[in-house]
């Protein structure tokens, strides 16, 4: 006979899973999109139930949490917590960001850390699944309370860390700056100098197009949903929302492709530019909006007069042809897909992790609009991440159109991956897609290794 689950659905499952991790919402959420995409293929494949599959994968190999005690200007002392979660590593290293960011906790790093091992299983690179960060907030600090905050927590990530067991890169409020104070310290500390983060200094062994990659590669994978539709950029308008790093690069790379991008929000409401943010100012303005640690997106308007601030709402009520939410998690909502969907927009991508509520991606589905979820989406910039590690280990450079070049075929790929795992006759869904397409690979190098 062949191997039946113990668990009657997939209710039953997340029972299971909530009982296990209480009170971690984004986890939880993260853990049904998946399950509900895997579970009729899982049971039809009775090796992934026999080995238990699902069960392990959901469980980390192993969490990290540690006090961040630091001192500020004016001598105060504080302390924050620090995390990581090394999920999974049946293919790799554990790769992926550090988050610093007042909203840090331990279940939405548990959900960036299990996205993220689809999320890099999908790139086609030997790279495990990871995450970490604090609840530090970066508003109003200075550049020296920032590097000793960066010093104090590298103090304690640095024993768990190394280039052949976990690389993490940037993410949230961890940009170039904080990278380089997080190097510097594991170099004095462990006296070596290896690419054991990722997103470094060109000077020091970062990687051209890495801090725009993640932008990058969600409008390529965006421009390969439309052309399934025989569409593409040029001549689009398209909403952003975030004004980071993966905002600029979707901005950069929309433009070149021929689309207009007219707006970028933050905390505080979002612009809209009617003529575009196409312009080396603009991109480069974007930057220094996020270096001022103001988290504020309000003074481009004061900056381009020809755009226009909306104080406390969101970027999804113009109307566009293609949106593309890169700010954080569920920040739009099931009311916002339905306004897009009236206002005829036929492409959604996720620049961010999960940055759509599943009530959203129901409305878009229902639609039939084309909808790429962030783990294929999005999965540039760590792709961009393992090209650095692996200029690091040859110990040599690319050009930035080798390795924009090595970063677009890897997101065809991502495509055809999804293409091939989630077309329904003429519809195809990339959340299924992108979700078995994934976990194969993972599930099956797991079973290889046996019970580990």
């Amino acid at each position: 006979m062949g191997a039946k689950s113990k668990y009657s659905s997939v209710d039953s499952f997340m029972d299971m899973v909530i009982k296990k991790n209480p009170a971690q919402e984004e986890f939880h959420q993260a853990v049904r999109e998946v399950v509900e995409s895997l579970w009729d293929f899982v049971n039809e494949n009775p090796i992934y139930l026999e080995k238990n599959i699902l069960e392990r994968i959901v469980e980390p190999e192993r969490t990290i949490m540690f006090r961040v005690p630091w001192m500020d200007d004016n001598g105060n002392i504080y302390v924050n917590r620090g995390y990581r979660i090394e999920f999974n590593s049946a293919i790799g290293p554990y790769k992926g960001g550090l988050r610093f960011h007042p909203s840090v906790n331990l279940g939405i790093l548990k959900f960036l850390g299990f996205e993220q091992i689809f999320k890099n299983s999908l790139t086609t690179l030997p790279m495990g699944g990871g995450k970490g960060g604090s609840d530090f907030d970066a508003k109003g600090k200075s550049d020296n309370e920032i590097m000793r905050f960066c010093q104090a927590f590298m103090t304690e990530l640095f024993r768990h860390i190394g280039p052949n067991t976990d690389v993490p890169a940037g993410d949230i409020g961890v940009g170039g700056r904080e990278i380089g104070y997080l190097f510097g310290m594991y170099k004095k500390l462990r006296n070596e100098f290896t690419g054991v983060l990722t997103g470094k200094g060109l000077k020091w062994g970062g990687s051209l197009v890495r801090p725009e990659a993640t932008g990058f590669g969600a409008t390529y994978f965006a421009n390969e949903m439309l052309k399934t539709k025989g569409e593409s950029f040029q001549g689009k308008t398209v909403a952003i929302s975030g004004f980071g790093n993966v905002s600029w690069g979707a901005c950069q790379k929309v433009t070149e492709l021929g689309g207009k991008v007219v707006t970028l929000s933050g905390p505080d409401g979002y612009i809209y530019d009617p003529d575009g943010i196409s312009t080396r100012e603009k991109f480069n303005y974007m930057l220094e909006l996020r270096a001022s640690n103001n988290d504020i997106v309000a003074p481009y308007a004061d900056r381009f007069p020809g755009a226009k601030f909306f104080s406390g709402k969101k970027p999804w009520e113009q109307k566009v042809d293609v949106a593309m939410p890169c700010a954080t998690q569920n920040e739009l909502n099931g009311n916002d897909a339905k306004q897009l969907v009236e206002n005829g927009c036929i492409c959604v991508t996720e620049g961010a992790n999960m940055p759509c509520t599943p009530e959203a991606v129901e409305v878009f589905h229902a639609h039939k609009l084309l909808f790429g979820p962030g783990k294929a989406a999005n999965a540039g910039g760590v792709a961009t991440s393992g090209l650095e590690m692996s200029q690091n280990s040859l110990r040599l450079n690319w050009s930035a159109e080798e390795v924009d070049e090595k970063l677009h075929n890897i997101m065809i790929s991502i495509h055809e991956s999804c293409v091939e795992y989630g077309r329904e006759g003429n519809y195809v869904d990339y959340v299924k897609g992108a979700n078995i397409a994934g976990f194969v690979k993972v599930a099956d190098a797991m079973i290889d290794q046996g019970l580990v």
